[in-house]
C-alpha cells in the first residue's frame, strides 16, 4: 500500500510540475475561433462588386515557440453588383425590368457571393502584451477563392430562364489560387473570459472565369485575373489550455 501512495503522490506531484500557466509563461495550445470582416475591393474585383462583408472561423495551434498553424474558412458577400444591366441586358426591358412567363415584372436582386479556404502560418511576437500569450500578430496564407454573382427571383419557377444550367450564363463564376497577410494585435486572457484579436488583411486572388460562355457577350472569358480585397478583421478566440494553480500545499 505504501508502495502505491509514495506512485501516486509522484505521478500527482510529477504532472503538476509539468503544467505551465499562461499567466507567466509561453503555452502551446489549441485555439477555435470566429471573426467579422469589412472589406473593399482592388484590381478586377472593383469593376465587379462594391464593399463586402465576410464572417468565418478557423482553428489555430499556437506553439511554445509563439508559431501559428491553422487552417480558415471565410464566407463572403456583397450587396452592390456593378454593371447589374450590363450582364442580364438581353433579358431586360428598356426600363430594367424582367418579363416572366405570365406577362407580370418578376422581382429579382443582384448579389455577389464568394468564399475563402486557406492554410496559415504565423508568428506571435510579445510586446505592448500582459503575459507571453499576446502580442503583435503576423500571419500568411495560401489557399483557394471563389466568387460568382447571385441573381435572386422572389418566384424562381416564374423566370426559369434564370434558374438551373442557365443561370450560370450570367453568374461569372470565378475561382482560383488566393493568397493572404494579417497583421494586428491578439489577446490571450489570464482567464478564460477576455481572448480576442484584431487587425488588417489583405488578400489576392488570382482567378478566371469558370464558365463556358457568358450568355451577354456570347463568348467565353478567359483572361486572368487579380482580385484584391482589403479588410479590417475582428475575432473571437477559443483557447485550449489546462488550468493550473500557482500554490502547491503538502500534508
Amino acid at each position: 500500500m505504501k508502495k502505491l501512495l509514495s506512485i501516486a503522490a509522484f505521478l500527482i506531484i510529477s504532472q503538476a510540475y509539468s503544467q505551465v500557466s499562461v499567466r507567466d509563461s509561453s503555452i502551446s495550445m489549441p485555439i477555435v475561433y470566429g471573426f467579422y470582416s469589412y472589406q473593399i475591393p482592388g484590381g478586377d474585383l472593383a469593376d465587379r462588386f462594391g464593399h463586402s462583408s465576410s464572417i468565418g472561423a478557423g482553428f489555430m495551434f499556437k506553439a511554445k515557440s509563439n508559431w501559428t498553424f491553422g487552417i480558415e474558412y471565410s464566407h463572403i458577400w456583397w450587396n452592390e453588383v456593378k454593371n447589374g444591366d450590363s450582364i442580364l441586358k438581353h433579358i431586360l426591358t428598356e426600363d430594367g425590368q424582367i418579363i416572366d412567363i405570365g406577362g407580370l415584372y418578376a422581382v429579382f436582386d443582384l448579389f455577389g457571393r464568394g468564399f475563402t479556404i486557406t492554410g496559415q502560418v504565423g508568428k506571435l511576437i510579445p510586446v505592448l502584451s500582459h503575459n507571453d500569450n499576446s502580442g503583435i500578430l503576423l500571419k500568411a496564407g495560401i489557399g483557394y477563392m471563389q466568387h460568382w454573382v447571385r441573381i435572386q427571383v422572389k418566384e424562381q419557377e416564374s423566370v426559369p430562364w434564370l434558374s438551373g444550367d442557365y443561370a450560370k450564363g450570367y453568374d461569372r463564376l470565378c475561382s482560383g489560387l488566393t493568397l493572404n497577410q494579417f497583421i494586428g494585435y491578439s489577446y490571450i486572457g489570464n482567464s478564460r473570459v477576455w481572448n480576442f484579436y484584431g487587425g488588417f488583411e489583405f488578400t489576392q486572388g488570382f482567378t478566371r472565369n469558370q464558365r463556358d460562355i457568358d450568355f451577354d457577350t456570347r463568348i467565353k472569358d478567359d483572361k486572368s485575373r487579380v482580385d484584391l480585397i482589403f479588410g479590417i478583421k475582428i475575432g473571437w478566440m477559443i483557447p485550449v489550455y489546462r488550468n493550473t494553480k500557482s500554490d502547491f500545499y503538502y500534508y
